[in-house]
């Protein structure tokens, strides 16, 4: 094997999986990201449209439906807090093909539940499957493909994810009259992952080796080191240490994580529908629209996301979209204070006394328990949290990764009377801001955000560290649900729109001070740049490949 050598590093080919065919190659990689978000999606948004004839089944209270929609959140937390140890010492493929064995067993359980108790285990199953998941293919995508494809590749995922979201609500409608149609919708949530597992058969394991091997290795005292060999290790303490720059790289995991969700993205898109219905949507159609229509406003800019993250860069297309969704918010904000809006849906819980015996939902149901479609949020890397009681509350859904879909929870926004003439064009203007606001995350912090983090840390510990910033997102999601009625409470609504506009301005900040652009860098020079840099903020200014230099040496036998 020949190889090029370099001043204090040297150059080794990449190893070739299946020589002679790269795109069969890049083909693969690209099904493992784009089945690995579509599970994603479709397990977090099956539960739309299986827990109507749930709490008819089962005689669910609106407490026994935020236990069942939450469980989901509990294995994912789980799976955030050791699953990086899990990526880190079975590799990054045994932890995607373990998932889907814990998915396959998570989706047999909700298929044969016949009491509560099963239900919540197999959803707790089910998100432990797919938070584990999430982060393993991120992290396994970026090490296997080069610098040029990496960041259409993790971005696919993104994609997955929306797609995911709307093949469940397709699914749901078909087999929503269905005899035992709800364990058929979480059954059909093992095909992507079966196909994602026969991709991943054909592929290599994503190893530290295997990483090596395509960036730069380092030589020790000036000759060349096994690979793999003389590497240093790092434990999970070495994160919040100035040992090559591992505290500055948490802090920027853990603020884009944040920020993505400070911002409030799942909170707004609770009032989708109440947007959709003000402009002149009546009934069902503000629902459909509110969920299909931004679910199409979501591919389309994770789409573009695709196109435009190995150009324009990372760091680019957070900065242009923090800076959209803060304008987008502030605009639905202050719309608020001229055109007041309901404060959104509400949980209605079936008394035990209507329990069925397993059979499908008779058409006739009253019209204040149609199941609605409510908009998702993102998703990536693991993102649901929804609140629930006795009283009439908003449900917000999550952002990654990342939220829970809550039309299942028999929810209707109160109809708002029909709009005055003067007040219309106020109504449209929440519309396009709602638009503005969905796409602006969906090509920003939606893919951007797992993309930086798996390119930052170094191999060793990439997977502790993208659970370890996974964790704080679940986390800071739930905080931002739970508070949210409270902040209404306290400041009320408008107010709290604008908040969430002034917090993506200060994301806005945070970016451009603290957050690098990795386009067109290998993971082992993006590991070196940070090395060289005590301070993250170094890296609000221009960056250059120019600063690491290296010159060659003449060697004239093969290494």
């Amino acid at each position: 094997m020949e190889c090029q050598i370099f001043e204090n590093t040297i150059v080794l080919p990449a190893p070739r999986t299946l020589p002679g065919r790269p795109s069969l190659f890049l083909a693969l990689c690209a099904s493992v990201s784009l089945l690995g978000g579509l599970t994603f999606g479709y397990e977090l948004a099956v539960i739309s449209g299986a827990l109507l004839p749930l709490q008819l089944d089962f005689g669910l209270s609106c407490s026994e439906q935020e236990l069942l929609v939450g469980s989901l959140l509990l294995g994912a937390l789980l799976a955030s807090l050791v699953g990086g140890f899990l990526i880190d010492r079975y590799g990054r493929k045994q932890a995607i093909l373990g998932s889907n064995l814990v998915l396959l067993a998570g989706s047999l359980s909700l298929s044969l539940a016949s009491s509560l108790a099963w239900l919540v285990l197999g959803r707790s199953v089910a998100g432990f499957a797919i938070s584990l998941s999430s982060m393993a293919c991120c992290i396994y995508v970026s090490e296997l493909v080069g610098p040029q494809q990496r960041g259409v590749l993790v971005s696919l995922y993104e994609a997955g994810v929306t797609v995911g979201i709307l093949l469940s609500y397709a699914l749901n409608y078909v087999l929503a009259g269905a005899l035992w149609g709800w364990r058929h919708m979480f059954g059909w949530a093992t095909a992507p992952a079966l196909l994602q597992s026969l991709s991943l058969l054909l592929l290599p394991p994503g190893t530290v080796d295997a990483a090596a091997h395509r960036d730069l290795i380092p030589l020790q005292g000036g000759e060349a080191t096994k690979l793999g060999l003389g590497r240093p290790r790092y434990s999970f303490l070495d994160l919040f240490r100035t040992r090559d720059n591992m505290r500055g790289r948490t802090m920027v995991g853990l603020g884009l994580v944040l920020f993505q969700q400070l911002t409030g993205q799942p909170n707004v898109l609770c009032y989708a529908s109440t947007i959709f219905h003000s402009v002149g949507f009546r009934g069902a159609s503000s629902a459909v629209l509110a969920s299909v229509g931004l679910g199409a406003v979501k591919v389309a800019a994770t789409l573009t996301a695709m196109g435009l993250v190995d150009r324009v860069g990372r760091r680019a297309l957070l900065i242009a979209g923090c800076a959209l969704m803060a304008l987008s918010v502030s605009g639905i904000g202050l719309v608020s204070f001229a055109v007041p809006m309901d404060s959104g849906p509400s949980c209605l819980a079936v008394p035990n006394a209507t329990r069925l015996s397993g059979f499908p939902v008779d058409s006739g149901l009253p019209s204040g328990l149609a199941p609605p479609l409510q908009p998702m949020t993102d998703q990536s890397p693991g993102r649901p949290v929804l609140s629930t009681s006795e009283k009439t509350k908003p449900h917000p859904g999550a952002g990654d990764p990342t939220a829970l879909p809550l039309p299942a929870l028999s929810i209707v926004p109160a109809a708002p009377p029909s709009p005055a003439p003067e007040h219309a064009l106020l109504h449209w203007t929440a519309l396009v801001c709602m638009m503005l606001f969905v796409s602006a995350f969906s090509f920003s912090f939606g893919p951007v955000t797992w993309l930086v983090l798996s390119e930052v840390y170094p191999v060793e510990i990439r997977g502790r560290a993208f659970a370890f910033c996974n964790s704080f997102n679940w986390a800071a999601n739930l905080f931002i649900s739970l508070s949210f009625l409270d902040l209404i409470g306290a400041i009320g609504l408008s107010w709290t729109f604008l908040l969430y506009g002034l917090t993506a301005v200060f994301g806005l900040g945070f970016i451009y001070l603290f957050v690098p652009e990795t386009k067109g860098q290998s993971l082992t020079e993006i590991d070196q740049q940070f090395q060289k840099r005590r301070f993250a903020l170094s890296f609000g200014h221009r960056q250059s490949l120019a600063g690491i230099q290296y010159s060659r040496i003449e060697v004239s036998a093969a290494c």
